[in-house]
């Protein structure tokens, strides 16, 4: 078998040469990547922690009656936070709903237009089909690598990873939720003379509204689960306290930041769980 080995395919030393020449050549385009990324980073942080805790409690608990209708989670929700800050973890949620929620506004902005051009074309979504398998399956510490490389330290690093291993989920979803709409609306629609643009906002997306929510509950959830590594690269959030738990084997710190991840898991699942 040495005859087979001496022969190595050189895929670390592509990939090498691939990212030094992109940090050579397009370094001003990640420039203002991060720096656009760091601006809307800054915002969400800037509205989640100036109000009062209470005033934040108060407006997750108003968008959980709105979305839900249902009083008992909104129960749930209110009593989640109020651990939150009896544990002395407000901070860190705040950071870590920052990244999540940066994550949302950018896979969803980008994952579903590519969803709905996938659904209608056929060819464009076979041929992604292995880039999003990639992306979900190659070892999500192989992210932060380049990341590291393009973005250095810090949340903007963090949230790259976060979109490269999450952007598939509402791809794939939307994908399924437009191209599984029923052939006789779609006829239906266009008898009555509706052009493409009006198929798609008044037919199309209407139906696909539940999976493309559930994209969106899956973004989060993906995102949730990103925090601990993403604090691997300097992001801030409760993966710190997980991280500084595990170097200092420190059992008590490590289950109580474990325990406000699985809280905040909860609360926004349901908070966002579609009804059918």
């Amino acid at each position: 078998m040495d005859w087979l080995t001496e022969h190595k395919i050189p895929v670390g030393r592509t990939a090498k040469a691939v990212f030094d020449w992109m940090n050579a050549n397009l370094g001003g385009i990640f420039d203002s990547i991060a720096d656009a990324m760091e601006a809307m980073i800054d915002a969400i942080l800037w509205c989640l922690e100036t109000p009062h805790p209470l005033i934040i409690v108060a407006l997750f608990v108003a968008l959980t009656w709105a979305l839900q209708r249902r009083w008992t989670i909104c129960f749930g929700v209110l009593l989640g936070f109020l651990f939150i800050l009896n544990q002395g973890y407000w901070d860190e949620t705040m950071e870590s709903l920052t990244l999540i929620l940066s994550a949302c506004v950018v896979c969803m902005g980008v994952g579903v237009p590519i969803g709905i051009a996938a659904a209608h074309r056929p060819r464009l979504y076979a041929a992604l089909s292995p880039v999003l398998d990639l992306m979900q399956t190659l070892p999500t510490f192989v992210y932060l690598i380049p990341a590291i490389v393009f973005f250095g330290l810090g949340m903007v690093p963090g949230l790259i990873a976060t979109v490269i291993f999450v952007l598939p989920a509402p791809i794939r979803l939307t994908y399924l939720g437009v191209s599984s709409t029923p052939t006789p609306l779609l006829e239906a629609a266009t008898a009555f003379g509706a052009t493409p643009g009006q198929r798609l906002w008044k037919v199309e997306l209407p139906y696909a509204l539940p999976q493309i929510m559930a994209g969106l509950n899956q973004t989060i959830m993906l995102s949730l689960s990103m925090v601990v590594i993403a604090a691997l690269v300097g992001a801030n959030g409760l993966g710190v306290p997980v991280v500084r738990a595990l170097n200092t084997v420190n059992t008590s710190l490590g289950f109580e930041s474990g325990f406000i991840i699985v809280v905040v898991a909860i609360m926004l699942d349901r908070m966002l769980r579609v009804r059918s």
